[in-house]
């Protein structure tokens, strides 16, 4: 599946998903579709300190002033709902798939592995410290359940991965194989997400228009921001890779935060992300398909 295949399987899903908001009672599926696609990944990757590099650490403090840079941007555009929002959009660390799509884009899939687990620990880490700044009370509990649902869904993954190539180490040329079952179980993903905050969209749909466009604003200008940013501290060597590290982001990680410790309607920014950086996601790998063809 390569090519306008792929993007219309992306485009598919997120359109179906907002039509069939009914599926989001099935949304559940999605950690364990993300703890799927993250065992495959981590058959074919080795994370040692040696895959460590100056550019993650590069992208870690980017993922942290990025963040902050939205919450008072959102501040500038609206009020704090919409700085939160920013503020969620920005501090969510790397993505669970983006070491998949940067597979598909044939890139080194050890560095934004190396990013994902750098960014969601030390983010799991840093924000029982930031939360308290931008919400203005304190929030003890944070740390156990952050650092406990990215322990579950990264870890065992990690672990059960490195258990079979151990016993069987045939097991690191699965993902090859399986490209497209993997594609196959994003695409799928997309669908709940997208479906999941269609629900929301119209259980709340007394939130003033005007909120809407401010959130969608400021979580467009933090992807596009994103994106860009990771490009650049990626040089030459590592642009695509630290591009897809910074500009795709783990979303679900803060819905549930935003919804946690927040509200809905700031929820509403990482789940426009959503949209924002799957939207980028299939235009490069429509553009990856067309350069396999050529």
């Amino acid at each position: 599946m390569i090519g306008f295949s792929r993007t219309a399987a992306i485009l598919s899903a997120l359109t179906l998903g907002a039509l069939v908001p009914q599926a989001h009672a099935l949304a559940w599926v999605i950690r364990w579709l993300v703890m799927a696609m993250l065992f495959l990944v981590f058959l074919q990757t080795r994370f040692t300190r040696t895959t460590l590099s100056r550019t993650h650490v590069a992208l870690l403090s980017a993922n942290v002033a990025v963040g902050f840079a939205a919450w008072g941007v959102g501040w500038l555009l609206g009020d704090r709902d919409v700085a939160l929002a920013g503020f969620f959009c920005g501090i969510t660390p790397t993505a669970i798939a983006a070491p998949v799509i940067i597979g598909f884009l044939k890139g080194r899939v050890e560095f934004v592995v190396t990013a994902f687990v750098l960014t969601n620990i030390a983010i799991a880490a840093l924000l029982p410290l930031m939360l308290p700044v931008v919400l203005g009370r304190p929030t003890p509990e944070a740390f156990t359940q952050v650092l406990g649902s990215v322990g579950f869904v990264v870890f065992l993954p990690m672990a059960l991965a490195w258990a079979v190539r151990a016993v069987h180490p045939g097991a690191g040329a699965w993902p090859g194989r399986l490209r497209n079952v993997s594609f196959g179980m994003w695409v799928v993903s997309m669908f709940f997400i997208a479906a999941n905050a269609s629900a929301f969209l119209r259980a709340n749909a007394d939130i003033p228009r005007l909120v809407l466009a401010e959130i969608a604003g400021i979580s467009l200008l933090v992807c596009v921001g994103s994106f860009a940013l990771g490009r650049v501290l990626g040089g030459r060597e590592f642009a695509r890779e630290a591009s897809q590290s910074l500009g795709q982001k783990n979303t679900t990680f803060t819905i549930y935060l935003a919804l946690a410790y927040a509200s809905p309607v700031v929820a509403l920014g990482p789940t426009f992300y959503v949209v924002w950086h799957n939207l980028w996601n299939s235009w490069q790998l429509h553009r990856a398909g067309r350069r396999e063809r050529m």
